[in-house]
C-alpha cells in the first residue's frame, strides 16, 4: 500500500516536471521568437497579439483573462484531472510571459531574419504544447477548443488546432499586413504537424515478436530486468516442423536495444521481428482517451 501511494507521488511529481517543461518551452517561444515579429499562429496568444496591435493592451494581461474563461470550460468538458492541470500550466504561462516583460523586456524581434525565428517561433511551443498534450494538460486558449474537438468529433490533435485557430491567424492580414499574415499561415500549418508529429514519437514504443527454444531466459530478463510482461504460446515451423515458442513483448525505445542484445546473448539463433509503434493502449503505457 505504502509502496503503491510513493509511486503515485513520484508520478506525479514526474509529470508536473515536465509540464513545467514544456510550458517554459512555450513562454520561451513565444516571447523571444512569436511576440515580437507578431506571428499569429491562433490561441490566446494569437489573440493576445492581435488585440495588442489594434489597442496597445498588453498581451499578458489578455492572456490571463481569455485563458480563465476557457480553463472554467474545461473543468465541465474534459475533466477534473485535465482541469488541474491546466490551471498550473496557463498560470505559470500567464505569469511567465508577465515576469519576462519586466526582466527582459522586448520592443524589437531578437535578429533581423524573420524567417530564421518563424522557425523557432513555431519549433519551440510545438514540442512545449506537444509535452503538455501528452500529459493530458494544456497551457490553455484554443488548445482547449481543440482537444474538446477531438474529443466530440474524433479528429486528429493536430487537424483541430489548425481548424480552431484559422479565424485568428486570417485576422492577422489585416491587424498587421500581407507579409506578417503570410508567415502566420506558414506557421499555423507548420505548428499542427510538428505537434502531431512529436506526440507520435513521444509515445513510440517496440513491438517483439520472439520466435525461440528456449523462453525462461528471456521471460526472466522482460520481466525482472524490464520490468514489463510478455505474451507466450507454442507454436510449430512450417518448414521444419520443429516445436518453438513464441514471445510477444512491447517495450519503450530505450529497453528495445537491451533486449536485442540480451536475446543476442542467451539465444543468437532465435528469430525477432521488431515494429515501431505509437499507439499502445493498457497497463503500463497509455490509458483509452
Amino acid at each position: 500500500m505504502e509502496e503503491t501511494r510513493n509511486s503515485k507521488i513520484r508520478k506525479t511529481v514526474i509529470e508536473y516536471l515536465l509540464i513545467t517543461f514544456g510550458t517554459l518551452l512555450l513562454i520561451a517561444g513565444n516571447y523571444i521568437f512569436k511576440f515580437p515579429n507578431h506571428f499569429t499562429f491562433g490561441g490566446v496568444s494569437g489573440i493576445a497579439t492581435l488585440l495588442n496591435g489594434i489597442t496597445g493592451w498588453s498581451t499578458s494581461t489578455v492572456n490571463l483573462i481569455l485563458n480563465i474563461a476557457l480553463l472554467v470550460v474545461s473543468f465541465f468538458t474534459l475533466g477534473k484531472d485535465f482541469g488541474v492541470k491546466s490551471v498550473y500550466a496557463s498560470l505559470l504561462f500567464s505569469f511567465g510571459i508577465s515576469a519576462c516583460d519586466i526582466i527582459c523586456p522586448m520592443e524589437k524581434p531578437l535578429t533581423n531574419e524573420p524567417v530564421l525565428e518563424l522557425f523557432f517561433a513555431i519549433l519551440v511551443p510545438a514540442f512545449g504544447s506537444a509535452i503538455l498534450f501528452n500529459l493530458n494538460a494544456s497551457s490553455g486558449g484554443t488548445d482547449i477548443i481543440a482537444l474538446i474537438v477531438k474529443k466530440y468529433y474524433k479528429t486528429e490533435l493536430g487537424t483541430a488546432l489548425f481548424l480552431a485557430d484559422s479565424v485568428i491567424v486570417v485576422s492577422t492580414f489585416f491587424v498587421y499586413g500581407i507579409e506578417t499574415g503570410l508567415y502566420s499561415v506558414i506557421g499555423l500549418i507548420a505548428k499542427s504537424l510538428v505537434i502531431d508529429l512529436v506526440i507520435e514519437n513521444i509515445n513510440r514504443s517496440k513491438y517483439f515478436t520472439i520466435i525461440c527454444d528456449d523462453p525462461e531466459p528471456i521471460l526472466d530478463y522482460i520481466k525482472n530486468d524490464l520490468n514489463r510482461s510478455a505474451t507466450v504460446y507454442n507454436a510449430e515451423g512450417a518448414y521444419s516442423g520443429d516445436r518453438k515458442t513464441v514471445i510477444l513483448t512491447v517495450t519503450k525505445r530505450s529497453q528495445a536495444i537491451d533486449l536485442r542484445n540480451y536475446i543476442k546473448k542467451v539465444e543468437p539463433k532465435c528469430f525477432i521481428t521488431i515494429t515501431t509503434t505509437s499507439e499502445i493502449i493498457g497497463k503500463g503505457f497509455r490509458g483509452f482517451d
